[in-house]
């Protein structure tokens, strides 16, 4: 799978960095809301965002088997 894109082992690791500051991110905003809003608002909220992508993904795989 790292050689999938013909990406030798180095240059992947260093793609691979990349992304590792977004989940810092989502999960400093998270602390942030927590702290602001309280948990039972934040919770809520998360649980409309999950939902909203469990969603998301089951009309893709709809699609996808429509095709």
């Amino acid at each position: 799978m790292i050689n999938q894109l013909g990406m030798n082992q180095r240059l992947q690791g260093w793609v691979n960095l990349l992304w590792l500051p977004l989940p810092l991110l989502i999960l400093i905003v998270d602390r942030i809301c927590v702290r602001k809003f309280g948990t039972k608002s934040v919770n809520k909220i998360q649980w409309y965002i999950l939902v909203t992508l469990i969603l998301l993904v089951v009309l893709n795989y709809v699609r996808l088997l429509t095709e």
